[in-house]
């Protein structure tokens, strides 16, 4: 075998060795590389102080409850007329999508609701399966309320007197992503576009996740 011979063999092979490096050892796409292009993420994993609140079953829900899974999670109320519902039936059409994602941990979705008065675990029941039966819907009094969805980064207030049976209720309209260390991560915020709810986008939700939970 001559040299030249000997050297082009060598380096045919040390071009199959990079394409095999390239491909299964640092391949280019890696998810553990890519970086999420709409979540938010907040400095740090930010840790939830105990709370105490019960679901639309009767069951309590505490900072055990969101400990073993991924949770998008939304604060508004059964009586909201248009961002909350949207969202809701938002998340829905992704719901399928997001269970099918390759993940050691479920993903859930959690409504907070913010209006105790007239939101009964009865009502919540109704509600939330009318968008999924998976869903999982919460409440409690304010003084529960209050710390844990300021917690979460969000907020709420009640402008108006509550004798008006149609009072509004004001709130984030973000979705909060808690990791199954019950810890909040941060959040999707809202899509602002002239004519349009300022909700936050489920598309950027469903392409954002994979990489989010690959982490």
């Amino acid at each position: 075998m001559n040299q030249r011979t000997f050297v082009g063999i060598v380096a045919a092979l040390a071009l199959v060795a990079g394409v095999v490096g390239a491909l299964y050892i640092a391949p280019p796409n890696s998810s553990s590389n890519a970086q999420p292009e709409y979540f938010q993420a907040y400095p740090e994993p930010r840790a939830i102080s105990e709370f105490s609140l019960t679901d639309h079953r009767g069951n309590p829900f505490n900072l055990t409850s969101l400990e073993g899974q991924w949770s998008l999670v939304f604060v508004g109320y059964t009586f909201c007329p248009d961002i909350c519902p949207t969202t809701m039936a938002e998340l829905n059409t992704i719901y399928p999508e997001l269970q099918a994602l390759e993940s050691v941990y479920p993903i859930r979705v959690v409504f907070v609701s913010v209006d105790p008065k007239r939101d009964s675990i009865n009502r919540l029941s109704e509600y939330v399966s009318y968008f999924n039966k998976e869903f999982v819907a919460v409440t409690g009094e304010h003084k529960s309320l209050f710390p844990f969805v300021r917690n979460l980064g969000m907020m709420y207030a009640i402008a108006e007197s509550t004798d008006n049976p149609n009072y509004l209720v004001d709130h984030s309209a973000s979705v909060v992503l808690i990791d199954p260390q019950a810890r909040v991560l941060g959040r999707f915020k809202p899509t602002r576009q002239p004519g349009r709810l300022s909700i936050s986008d489920s598309q950027q939700i469903l392409a954002d996740m994979p990489v989010v939970i690959s982490k």
